[in-house]
């Protein structure tokens, strides 16, 4: 008999699932990261999980058919990639501030925050429910646990006691009951509100207590924890009137003291936050954090002459120039970031699978990876479901075959009575490194039957019309679950929102569905590798590979991580230098 290294209490509501999923892990069935996940998600403790993962065998998936085996890659995803070595550290420090290099948008309603920058100020100052950490597991935050039915319709939400705003109100229910209404309310216009679409309603969150909330989900969905880390996803104080900058009230650890859009943020440390750092006292060890709001080039070189201390999301080049410069460090992640090849399907050429089964052959990935990303991330197929996320299942990478999709244009060119190449226009923008694969897939379309024509402009002018423009280049940001990302873009429901594609399919979306609602991981992925397989050979989509991203601050800093989606988490960050 198993004997189970859990605490007394999870020990009497251990559910049974969990030993049939410890079964698997030993067998190397399913990878260590997708029993974390399935640990989590049934309510226990990210401790236990990890314990009971440590416990079991290295997985040998020798037996497994490539079609549901566990990724190869399952324990490299989120590690460090190219780092250089660091000061040693002695221990927290208290004092000092950090200068980071990020543009500052407009602010007002967190629910309505679109872009990983506003995310970033905004979580100096408010916190979520729960924190998915750069190793791509979801934790309770704000939450002290969560527990899902066997049927994942029902969802309790245990809040943390002791959490305190900024203004001295304790967090209750009542906070999280009034966010949820926001999130939920049309005019407020937040993404959450399609995220959150297995809820009818406010109706369908109940407050149980002062500490417990209960949702009530029309539909089954697994993914209701990374939901509550989405960059809009912040606990909002019961009597927030609709902007932050003018009400800042939050549980987090730093005070807003100034903001200028396009300008400069400062956020001073609050001294009565409610998390413990290693030295017994409270939370941040920092006594500053700035935001110095400058594009690209002037970031990098703010950086190589010291004026500041970190940059956001750095380019390509821009790592390139920074990673061997004395004194800074370079840390590296895995991702499921992405620049996504997008056809319209409901517009000439592309409402045809066949024109868009030949672009997608027309990618030499592995050519396309080192010309724009200088080889730093991972290829992929054409679906948006990559290796860090759990579910994700393992296919054969597309090979380039300018025949194939040569053939393929012929048939399309004679049934239409048009020449070849096809004259085409690929629209993005000049960005991270969308110009540079733009480039290399005009050179690479050309023997496959296309003569494509680049339309790039700055990045303002590429999201006035990214959802129209026939042919694009789409950066998409991280998340943690392919079940998460996949109904955003590609089903009915998201047409005129962010499905860019207009791409429906009813056997895509069914499937989809199932996979919300399973629990079992294997059952799972072999559901997803359906999926990955219709995106694939009938999807909206090109994608030549996952990006790696880059966190690169002065080595004097210690508590850094990169994050997959460059979130800013300098709670317990120091100066070792103090």
């Amino acid at each position: 008999m198993k004997v189970w290294k859990v605490s007394k209490k999870e020990m009497e509501t251990i559910p049974p699932a969990f030993p049939a999923a410890y079964e698997k892990l030993e067998q190397g069935r399913i990878s260590r990261r997708e029993f974390m996940r399935f640990a989590t998600l049934l309510g226990m403790s990210a401790a236990t999980a990890s314990i009971a993962a440590a416990c079991a065998p290295a997985a040998n998936n020798s037996g497994q058919t490539a079609a549901t085996s566990a990724p190869a890659a399952e324990e490299g995803a989120e590690t460090t990639a190219t780092e250089a070595p660091e000061v040693q550290a002695t221990g927290p420090k208290r004092g000092g501030r950090i200068t980071k290099s990020m543009q500052l948008q407009l602010l007002d309603h967190p629910a309505r925050l679109s872009w990983v920058e506003g995310a970033n100020v905004v979580r100096q100052i408010s916190e979520y429910l729960t924190e998915t950490g750069s190793d791509n597991i979801t934790r309770p935050y704000l939450l002290d646990r969560w527990e899902a039915s066997e049927d994942v319709k029902t969802w309790d939400l245990y809040l943390k006691q002791g959490v305190t705003f900024n203004n001295g109100d304790a967090l209750t229910a009542d906070d999280v009951m009034f966010t949820f209404g926001e999130w939920l309310n049309p005019d407020v216009g937040s993404s959450m509100l399609g995220l959150l679409s297995y809820l009818s309603g406010i109706q369908d969150v109940e407050k149980v207590d002062d500490h417990h909330i209960r949702l009530h989900l029309q539909t089954a969905n697994i993914g209701v924890p990374e939901h509550l880390f989405h960059y809009p996803a912040v606990i909002l104080h019961r009597s927030f009137a609709g902007d932050i900058v003018s009400q800042p009230l939050g549980t987090g650890a730093f005070l807003l003291q100034e903001y200028a859009e396009g300008e400069r943020a400062v956020f001073a440390r609050r001294p009565d936050y409610w998390r413990m750092g290693a030295d017994g006292q409270s939370l941040p060890y920092l006594d500053e954090v700035i935001y110095v709001s400058t594009d690209k080039d002037a970031g990098t070189a703010a950086l190589q002459s010291g004026q500041v201390d970190s940059l956001y999301d750095p380019r390509p080049p821009d790592w390139q120039v920074l990673k061997d410069v004395p004194g800074l460090v370079t840390r590296a992640v895995s991702t499921a970031q992405a620049l996504i090849l997008r056809m319209r399907v409901d517009l000439e050429p592309w409402d045809d699978n066949r024109v868009r089964s030949a672009l997608k052959m027309s990618q030499d990935r592995e050519q396309i990876l080192q010309l724009s990303y200088f080889g730093e991330g991972a290829l992929s197929i054409d679906a948006h479901v990559a290796p860090i996320h759990p579910e994700f299942c393992e296919q054969p990478i597309p090979a380039y075959d300018p025949e194939g999709a040569l053939a393929l244009m012929e048939e399309y060119a004679a049934e239409k009575g048009i020449e070849l190449p096809l004259k085409v226009v690929l629209s993005t923008k000049n960005d991270q490194n969308e110009p540079e694969i733009a480039q290399a897939l005009k050179e690479q379309a050309l023997p496959g039957g296309f003569d494509i024509e680049l339309d790039i402009t700055e990045p303002d002018g590429y999201w006035d019309r990214w959802t129209e423009v026939p042919l694009g280049i789409t950066s998409w940001t991280h998340r943690p679950l392919g079940t998460m990302v996949l109904p955003l873009a590609y089903i009915a429901e998201a047409i005129g929102a962010w499905n860019e594609t207009r791409w429906a399919d009813e056997e895509f979306e069914t499937l989809l569905r199932q996979a919300e609602a399973t629990l079992d991981v294997e059952a799972r992925r072999e559901i997803m590798c359906q999926i990955q397989t219709i995106m694939q050979e009938r999807g909206p989509i090109g994608n030549s590979y996952w990006k790696n991203v880059w966190n690169i601050t002065h080595e004097r800093f210690q508590g850094i991580e990169a994050h997959p989606t460059a979130y800013d988490f300098f709670y317990e960050v120091w100066d070792n230098t103090l």
